[in-house]
């Protein structure tokens, strides 16, 4: 029975070019370059002094990219990438353990996108598209007290993002 798919896909090889890591990852291999500068991936050198990346290098990529696309700075994917282990690829309980510290942080900026979302649409709702006159939400322009910045969706003030 013959089949229009190989049965078996090919190994990857121990060492990845930029090429393949980056149509197998998604990332360009400007983005690539980027990431090994700033130390989120490590590469070797080949005798003609081009890249190599090990295969494991695609999982942290991945994780790069879903921590990038999720507002993440690269300095806490810096930090988080740094709990892994360097001296053997990294195991489902290491990935486990270092996504779990992110649970508290992720929950935390889900609850502020829902308080945005809610109060954009109270305040859109009314037709003022104004905080200084809106006797709805800031009446007299009260909050304003409380100081610069969004203080109804930030009460305890407004994060750095560090």
């Amino acid at each position: 029975m013959s089949s229009r798919y190989p049965r078996t896909v090919p190994a990857l090889p121990d060492l990845l070019p930029i090429g393949q890591l980056s149509s197998r990852s998604g990332a360009a291999p400007s983005a690539l370059r980027f990431y090994e500068d700033v130390g989120l991936i490590a590469s070797t050198r080949s005798a003609g002094n081009q890249r190599r990346y090990a295969r494991a290098t695609l999982r942290r990529v991945a994780f790069i990219l879903a921590a990038r696309n999720l507002g993440v700075s690269l300095a806490d994917v810096r930090d988080a990438l740094a709990t892994l282990p360097v001296d053997r690829t990294p195991r489902a309980g290491d990935w486990a353990r270092m996504s779990a510290t992110w649970r508290r942080r992720l929950n935390a900026r889900i609850a502020e996108l829902e308080r945005l979302r809610d109060q954009l649409t109270s305040c859109i709702g009314c037709g003022c598209l104004s905080l200084q006159r809106c006797k709805l939400l800031n009446a007299n322009d009260q909050i304003a007290r409380r100081g610069a910045g969004p203080r109804l969706l930030y009460p305890a003030g407004i994060p750095t993002g560090e």
